[in-house]
């Protein structure tokens, strides 16, 4: 039974509603397959699926099931509004697994009891949970946002599966929308697998063939006009048509000598999705290195093949600079970032606006000693500092964000204590898939203030793959004043991003060459997760300040909803 709460159209499952699901399910189930990798895009039902698998064995054949999320929070999230739901709607488990309200060692948040059987829900970061505990069925979730290692032991991955290794019938499910190609889990197991695709025929001259992303159709940039575009006879249909071919679909095997199971499948096929929605999504992306990459991951199920090289060249953002010496109209936010070093502080400004379109507008050097209240002082000074737009109005900065790392933590504590509220004091952490920006989980009571943690190799990869790949002033674009010196665009593109591998799995790594300097690097990046933090309505900022117009600091800024942090990955 689908729930309310976690689908559109709750209520009795109907495999007719999207008729692919069917083999993937008997496969699972299938006695001579051990392990069934699915590599998707979003809205074909993945998680559907999931949850069919571990209904079907608490019901059917009670077994020990492990389901792994990329973390312990996901995994928790999953189990009170995925599974406790369908537990509570489907008739022939609701028996089985006891009341969440029920506490006792057979039934917490994580592990649940049944006859026959348990299942226990864990987070690929955590080592714990992947300990000690013979599993027959093991689940795993979207692989390629799996850590490199649970903590300091291994693969979460090779950890799961040594569960299983005395089981003669263990099944395995992996399941993802694919990351970069590099560094995927779920693309080299569909590599390995029998590699299935559902083909439909088409409705007009009966031809079978896979739907393909270069056979969607469209005209003038008007997503409305979309259809698909038949590979044999020309013909187009839409929606109606397109879905309807699904019930006479079947999947075909590229390797049916293979005992791995794999399945394919792109939006395309998702009886939830209209092609002019996903032709809207691609127009939206399509300029956008960060957006597109998004776009072929969850739309087309395929992993991101990074074609525009690994470094980008400080000559070529030189050659960018402009003569301007004052905020264009179009800046709305002025921002302030700083790094501590030993004997200096290192501040920039900048100014953003509208899709973050961004203008340099001051690098300076405070030297001095950061132990010494005289140069905090100073920085307090800058933070006051106010910039005249071309059109007279005059912007305060909104905000600062410090790195805290080093030899004067507590002087940086300090100083962002005395400016709370405008002040961001935070540290830098590399690791695939953090969000670019969260605060810590243990605030700095004593100090008064939290802490922001700041994932560095997701705010590098937007900056250097994404931002500074933009040669198109709007959004995105990286604007340089004249003003700033050869130096600057040598410590902004002196890192470059290395293919390593940690316990056996590969993993990207940033590293600077020895003798390098990178804190122009480290500002932008600071400011990236600064302007995630202040969540500009850009529109509102754009209302609200007029020609020759103070904007006092205390004022404050219009800003987006809080879900908006939580979706910058």
């Amino acid at each position: 039974m689908l729930s309310a709460e976690d689908s559109a159209e709750p209520g009795r499952y109907r495999p007719d509603r999207a008729p692919y699901q069917a083999a993937i399910l008997d496969a699972v189930g299938d006695p001579l397959i051990e392990s069934v990798v699915m590599m998707t895009s979003a809205q074909v039902g993945k998680t559907l699926i999931v949850k069919a698998v571990t209904g079907y064995y608490i019901d059917q054949d009670p077994s020990t099931i492990l389901l792994l999320q990329p973390t312990l929070e996901m995994a928790e999230t999953f189990s009170k509004d995925r599974f406790a739901p369908m537990v509570r709607d489907t008739p022939c488990l609701r028996g089985k697994i006891a009341s969440p309200r029920v506490r006792d060692s057979g039934n917490t948040l994580l592990h649940k009891g049944f006859p026959g059987g348990h299942i226990t829900f864990v987070g690929a970061n955590s080592a714990a949970g992947l300990a000690s505990r013979p599993i027959r069925i093991t689940l795993f979730d979207e692989v390629d946002r799996y850590p490199a290692s649970a903590g300091t032991e291994g693969d979460p991955v090779s950890l799961a599966r040594a569960r299983s290794k005395t089981f003669w019938n263990r099944r395995e499910l992996l399941v993802s929308t694919p990351g970069d190609e590099e560094t995927s889990r779920i693309n080299p197991a569909w590599e390995l697998s029998d590699k299935r695709r559902f083909w439909i025929p088409c409705p007009h001259c009966g031809e079978f063939q896979t739907l393909k992303w270069a056979q969607v159709v469209w005209t003038d940039d008007d997503a409305a006009t979309a259809c698909y575009a038949c590979e044999h006879c020309a013909a187009t249909f839409h929606d109606g048509e397109r879905v309807g071919t699904l019930t006479f679909g079947e999947w075909r095997a590229e390797h049916p000598e293979r005992r791995i199971a794999g399945f394919h499948l792109n939006e395309l096929y998702s009886p939830f999705r209209k092609l002019r929605e996903i032709v809207a999504d691609f127009l939206r992306a399509k300029d956008s290195p960060e957006l597109l990459k998004v776009w072929v991951n969850t739309s087309l199920g395929e992993p991101w093949r990074d074609q525009r090289g690994e470094k980008v060249e400080a000559e070529v953002i030189r050659e960018r600079r402009e003569p301007y010496t004052e905020p264009p109209t179009g800046a709305l936010v002025v921002t302030m970032t700083a790094d501590v070093q030993d004997d200096r502080i290192e501040v920039e400004f900048a100014a953003a606006g509208a899709g973050e379109e961004t203008w340099g507008l001051e690098y300076k050097v405070l030297r001095g000693d950061p132990g010494s209240p005289e140069l905090w002082a100073r920085m307090t000074d800058e933070i006051g500092r106010t910039f005249r737009r071309s059109d007279g109005a005059v912007l305060t900065v909104s905000g600062c964000f410090i790195d805290s790392a080093g030899h004067y933590t507590k002087q940086v504590y300090e100083w962002a204590k005395l400016h709370r509220g405008r002040v961001y004091a935070g540290v830098g952490r590399s690791g695939r898939g953090r969000p670019l920006v969260v605060a810590s989980k243990r605030p700095l009571q004593q100090h008064g203030i939290k802490l922001y943690i700041v994932g560095t190799d997701t705010a590098k990869e937007l900056l250097l793959f994404s931002r500074l790949k933009i040669t198109t002033p709007g959004p995105g674009y990286c604007h340089w004043p004249a003003s700033y010196p050869d130096e600057w665009f040598d410590q902004l593109t002196a890192e470059k991003r290395v293919l390593s591998y940690s316990h056996g799995q590969p993993m990207h790594r940033w590293i600077c060459p020895k003798g390098k300097r990178n804190e122009a690097l480290d500002l932008r990046v600071y400011q990236l997760a600064l302007i995630a933090l202040l969540r500009p309505n850009w529109t509102a900022l754009a209302e609200r300040i007029k020609p020759n117009q103070t904007i006092q600091p205390d004022a404050g800024i219009p800003r987006r909803p809080s879900s908006y942090l939580q979706g910058r990955r």
